[in-house]
């Protein structure tokens, strides 16, 4: 059994025909069609995000998509352009290929092989867990943000208008929104008459293909109406070919420059993808690999490197999409994938007449979901620090749009910083018989010591470097808590780990307190700590007054026998 699961932990893919056994072909094939008539213009739109020619979308949505369902671990993933993704490589290259297109494309390149190479070596590494540092409050903050910068970007496309050039992208915004210039009526039109057909599709009849239908009606009423001749902005001519082979310009100042970029993207795409594969893993009850499905996400990403692609992600909307329709294994990628290459390669002039206001409120209705400012609330009234962070990751990343990556930066740093400011604090307390029966705070419940010799004080941290001064003054108050104290009793189950400057410091508490007449005794140590007591040598000095399993246990043995415990 385990040498047969050994390939399919290497390739997924080889496990799909035992899904085909149960269920049939049916549910892929047609979730396959389905996904494609959605990804067909959201590849165009996040192409025309992205700053990249609109073909760029389509060739991200083949190989990619087809390597990324292979290799990845939830079948009904659809991986290709998404609207986050694109932001971020707009926002990260735009500045650095400045007008050159040729240069765009190169930079893209680069960005998707070296964001795909993080999230490879992270899931060769299984080092997965490394991305858990991106708390959810600060992710939500970073979205909220995004997609508002994302809406207010497509403002200008949707009105048939140019986007005033601003180093600060939100006032340029401003700017053309201030400025007394003509609209384009017919681009308005098209735009805000899209985005309604959009929204009331979605409102009244959310089971059909609403982005298909409005997007193949405006561009046969582009071509019907002359927008292109009455100076609309239009699609125009996408090439009818396969997508060429790729080489991303290898050098190495470049890859300094996107490096933090490349982490920005791999992290936030696969967040998203995270999320998509952990909410259809808990419906499905099918087991999803953390690690493997960097794997499939990393190679997604590679293979847009070198077939002229862009940096690809998992979509939540397309994913949610496939396993709607019933996908049960990556062969409904591969399905969509074969009909984007149909219509690259034969129905491309169809395209022609599309006009980008249309493009436009396609981004609008898809990105206005991703704005839940709820999420925010919830995590200030959750935690006063998590609500912080959303907040200041939220206002970061419009401050210092377009260079949006630095808004996730500052809410990463700023987490960290308050994790490691929380694990100095840790909550050292002393504890009374409640009249439960348990030993709980007595501050907190207006509790009594449980004798006048016996403070007992409960640690809930590990004992390392970094709790170590907290740890020390917690015994030494509780020390002076009572007048005739004669031993101070740790409570200790919350001590799930100890380091070198935890067992010096106990060390040295042990002699401080022997050297004052009193002494420091444990209930509820764990192993791993009696362990590390052990190899240290300071077990054998402590050991009879600190093998207690509970606090009633240790004030009947230590109120009727004097301390052992003795300084070496």
């Amino acid at each position: 059994m385990t040498a047969r699961l050994r390939p399919e932990r290497i390739l997924p893919a080889l496990a799909w025909p035992r899904h085909w056994a149960d269920g049939g072909l049916r549910g892929d094939l047609l979730a396959g069609l389905t996904v494609a008539l959605v990804m067909i213009p959201q590849a165009l739109a996040y192409a025309k995000l992205a700053g990249l020619p609109p073909q760029v979308g389509l060739y991200a949505a083949l190989l990619p998509a087809v390597v990324a369902a292979l290799f990845g671990s939830c079948g009904q993933l659809s991986t290709g352009p998404v609207a986050l993704t694109g932001l971020l490589v707009g926002a990260s290259l735009l500045p650095l290929a400045g007008s050159d297109p040729e240069r765009l494309i190169g930079l893209a390149l680069l960005l998707a092989l070296l964001s795909g190479l993080i999230q490879l070596a992270l899931g060769v590494l299984r080092l997965g867990w490394l991305l858990n540092l991106l708390s959810m409050p600060v992710l939500m903050g970073f979205v909220n943000a995004a997609a508002l910068i994302i809406c207010l970007t497509q403002v200008p496309a949707l009105f048939g208008i140019a986007l005033a050039q601003d180093e600060h992208l939100v006032m340029g915004v401003v700017h053309m929104l201030t400025d007394n210039r003509d609209l384009h009526a017919a681009s308005v039109a098209f735009g805000l008459g899209t985005l309604g057909a959009l929204l009331t599709m979605k409102r009244l009849a959310p089971r059909l293909p609403g982005v298909p239908i409005v997007v193949a009606a405006s561009t046969v009423a582009s071509a019907l109406l002359g927008f292109e001749a009455g100076g609309g902005d239009v699609i125009g001519h996408i090439p009818q070919s396969l997508p060429a082979l790729s080489l991303p310009p290898l050098r190495p100042e470049l890859a300094m420059t996107l490096l933090p970029a490349a982490f920005v993207v791999a992290m936030v795409s696969f967040m998203e993808a995270a999320s998509s594969a952990k909410l259809i893993s808990g419906r499905t009850r099918q087991p999803w690999d953390q690690d493997q499905e960097l794997i499939g996400q990393g190679l997604g990403k590679v293979a847009a490197a070198f077939t002229s692609g862009m940096p690809v992600s998992a979509s939540f909307s397309r994913s949610a999409l496939n396993y709607a329709s019933e996908a049960r294994t990556g062969l409904s990628s591969v399905v969509t994938a074969a009909i984007v290459l149909i219509v690259l390669l034969y129905l491309t002039p169809l395209l022609w007449h599309l006009p980008k206001p249309v493009l436009a409120a396609v981004i609008l209705q898809a990105v206005s979901g991703l704005i839940d400012l709820k999420v925010l609330r919830r995590a200030w009234r959750a935690n006063r620090d998590d609500g912080i962070s959303a907040a200041l990751t939220f206002i970061a990343t419009l401050a210092f749009a377009p260079n949006i990556q630095n808004g996730i930066f500052t809410g990463l740093i700023l987490t960290l910083a308050l994790m490691v400011y929380r694990s100095m604090q840790p909550r050292v307390v002393q504890l009374g018989l409640h009249p439960d029966g348990t030993y709980r705070d007595l501050h907190r419940f207006g509790l009594t010591h449980p004798d006048p010799r016996v403070v007992i004080v409960r640690f809930d941290s590990p004992l390392t470097f970094v709790t170590a001064a907290s740890f020390e003054d917690g015994l030494l108050r509780a020390a002076r808590a009572q007048p005739d104290v004669r031993t101070v009793l740790v409570s200790a189950a919350g001590i799930n780990e100890i380091d070198a400057t935890g067992l010096y410091t106990l060390a040295g508490l042990i002699e401080r307190f022997h050297a004052q007449g009193q002494s420091i005794a444990f209930c509820g140590l764990k192993k791993q700590v009696i362990d590390a007591m052990e190899r240290d040598g300071l077990w054998p000095r402590i050991a009879d007054i600190a093998a207690y399993r509970t606090e009633q246990q240790a004030l009947r043995a230590l109120l009727h026998k004097p301390p052992a415990a003795t300084p070496a």
